[in-house]
């Protein structure tokens, strides 16, 4: 009976890190999102970033005006979109990094890439997957709601995920090791 109380443990815990290793969500070009409007600099958004395994890449445009390409290093310099890795265009597209490296993506219509709409997104080699923070007394400010409701909603999804999959992990450690 103890092996089944056991093997139930092991389950349960995996099953509550699975809710906390989720990564974050980052929407290129925050509030302007993917777009060649208003000078986004793409180098610096992705500069200020900390990007793991398992992070979500949000890019969000017109798909009238814009697409996303995923390419090639060389390709990136070059601004040179004609044999994309990946091609995205509904506007409103996830990537989940699945690897370490650089990412680098472009908007494929003519002047855009030269206009500055690309982006290098460099996971680093030694990058862990994203997790939530242990839970602390002390409350967290809120963060910035966005113009956008479906990012906001993800992100929001995401949370509640890693808040519970933590109080889930906490109630089984202390019935595991009660007296």
């Amino acid at each position: 009976m103890d092996s089944l109380k056991f093997a139930k443990t092991v389950v349960f815990v995996i099953w509550c890190l699975v809710g906390v290793s989720n990564g974050e969500v980052h929407k290129v070009g925050d509030i302007a999102g993917w777009t060649t409007i208003g000078h986004v600099d793409y180098t610096e958004w992705a500069r200020n970033r900390t990007f793991r395994l398992g992070d979500q890449i949000v890019f969000e445009y017109n798909p009238d005006f814009h697409n996303v390409m995923q390419v090639t290093h060389a390709e990136y310099r070059a601004c040179n979109a004609s044999s994309p890795i990946s091609t995205f265009t509904t506007g409103n597209d996830t990537i989940t990094i699945n690897n370490p490296g650089h990412h680098f993506y472009v908007c494929g219509v003519t002047g855009h890439c030269q206009s500055g709409q690309k982006v290098d997104i460099n996971v680093p080699i030694n990058a862990a997957v994203t997790t939530a923070p242990p839970p602390s007394a002390v409350s967290s400010p809120v963060p910035s709601i966005t113009n956008s409701s479906s990012f906001a909603a993800r992100q929001v999804n995401a949370t509640v995920r890693k808040l519970f999959g933590w109080a889930a992990l906490q109630l089984l450690l202390a019935f595991c090791f009660r007296g």
